[in-house]
């Protein structure tokens, strides 16, 4: 395994960002950003041996500061959606940024995507820490995070999220990589095949809240308990591809256990060969089908995206928990550790 880091440029308060790759022996390799801790590219072969970059993201660091699309990084303090930007803790009750509608989404407008995480090489891993102080964003708690990349000879790529605070606090946290098993640039995910280990989903309301208990995909256009055509049923009329456009929904993973790894997704692609399975620790997994990717910045391919070319599969807890008792709990407390996996696992078919 070979692991190198380069200068990637500055932040605009003027901090060194920087680049890494980690190759492995076939020639496959990952390319990590410490903005936002995130996944800039990821290259492996398809059917016929050809290595192609299957993650959409900038040719610049720059790029990566409050992107609409959030490519690549990891969000936080809490990925996805808190209703009205409030929670109640312990009888107090916190208030944070609203920057989607009237919610708070992905830790807020300067979340952990957003900033530059301290990083080095341990070993053939690659490591990224951020200090987030209390009171950032509203959230209680001086915060930890540290998120580790490991690359595998048979092209895994391994995620492992920690974090600790000294204040009882709300995390939830994932990355948000944007798939596409052609090739970043080669056009929509539309004809990619998804299967999910989900049988039921969180309806939500129109600014994508959950509301009510977990329904059955059974029978709609959310099932994709067998493999299915990302774009067979995605404009069909139903609440939940209204609201979003398209995909933006959560689903929970079945056979659930805390700590225990378990299959939440896999995506393959006809024409490439190309497949992708991920694991992970989590309770759920958030599907997102690019439906606004238009007016992103310029990506790797030389332009911008448009809608729909590429996927995001968020392995998270479920969006609104702080105000969602019935949900798994987000709730960490000074004498807990957090800890999560998530594993990308490309291989051909």
């Amino acid at each position: 395994m070979e692991v190198t880091k380069e200068k990637w440029g500055q932040s605009p308060a003027g901090k060194d960002i920087f680049l890494y790759t980690i190759r492995n022996e076939s020639g496959a390799f990952v390319r990590l950003s410490s903005v936002g801790a995130g996944i800039v590219g990821i290259a492996v072969p398809d059917k016929e041996g050809k290595l192609a970059d299957v993650v959409l993201g900038y040719p610049d660091a720059a790029s990566y500061f409050a992107d609409g699309p959030c490519s690549g990084k990891c969000p936080g303090r809490f990925a996805n959606r808190i209703a009205l930007g409030k929670f109640t803790l312990d009888g107090v009750e916190y208030n944070l940024p609203l920057n989607n509608g009237p919610n708070h989404l992905h830790g807020g407008p300067e979340g952990f995507q957003n900033q530059v995480w301290d990083s080095r090489i341990v070993d053939d891993a690659v490591e990224f820490m951020y200090f987030s102080e209390d009171g950032e964003a509203g959230y209680p708690g001086d915060m930890k995070v540290v998120a580790r990349y490991e690359w595998s000879e048979d092209n895994a790529l391994k995620l492992f999220l920690t974090a600790r605070t000294d204040k009882t606090t709300v995390v939830n946290l994932t990355n948000h990589a944007y798939f596409n098993l052609d090739g970043e640039g080669a056009g929509d995910i539309l004809s990619h095949e998804l299967k999910l280990n989900a049988s039921v989903y969180l309806p939500t309301d129109e600014t994508l809240i959950p509301v009510g208990e977990p329904d059955p995909v059974a029978g709609t256009p959310m099932d994709f308990q067998e493999f299915k055509m990302i774009g067979t049923e995605i404009k069909e009329d139903f609440p939940a591809l209204n609201y979003g456009k398209g995909y933006d929904n959560c689903w929970i993973i079945n056979g659930f256990e805390p700590g225990q790894l378990q299959t939440a997704a896999t995506l393959r692609s006809p024409r490439s060969g190309r497949v992708l399975e991920v694991l992970t620790t989590q309770p759920a997994v958030q599907i997102y089908t690019g439906n606004w990717l238009s007016g992103s910045p310029v990506g790797k391919c030389g332009r911008s995206y448009f809608d729909y070319e590429g996927v995001a599969i968020e392995c998270q807890h479920c969006p609104d928990s702080p105000n969602k008792p019935d949900y798994p709990t987000t709730v960490l407390r000074p004498e807990e550790l957090f800890e999560e996996a998530i594993i990308w696992q490309f291989s051909v078919a």
